[in-house]
């Protein structure tokens, strides 16, 4: 996982002692990374960086990327329905924003 539960709980306002959420928000972080990962055109752990012992270190994935899951997982658990009675508008410079920062165009030509 590039994010972790902890982490994503702070980005929700959740304490940290409540875990009744904890399986539900572990498989929308599983979620988040497969849309990133899916909408970049890119496997996130090319994106990281390799420690002393040449080893992936998914801590090193860009900020970014990092922040539109959470934004992304945040969405998903407020809104666990596909149909909202609310009017929503999307907020510039947030999840399509940061990911297309990192997005491959070059894959799109070779498919």
């Amino acid at each position: 996982m590039f994010i972790n539960l902890d982490d994503v709980k702070k980005h929700l306002y959740i304490d940290s002692a409540f875990t009744e959420d904890d399986n539900y928000i572990l498989s929308l972080i599983e979620v988040a990374e497969q849309v990133v990962e899916e909408h970049i055109d890119c496997n996130l752990i090319d994106l990281c960086d390799l420690n002393e012992d040449g080893q992936v270190d998914v801590t090193t994935l860009p900020a970014p990327l990092k922040h539109a899951m959470k934004l992304f997982v945040g969405n998903l658990y407020a809104n666990r329905e596909s149909i909202a009675f609310a009017q929503s508008h999307e907020l510039p410079l947030s999840f399509k924003y940061l990911i297309n920062l990192y997005k491959n165009y070059e894959s799109r030509t070779t498919k």
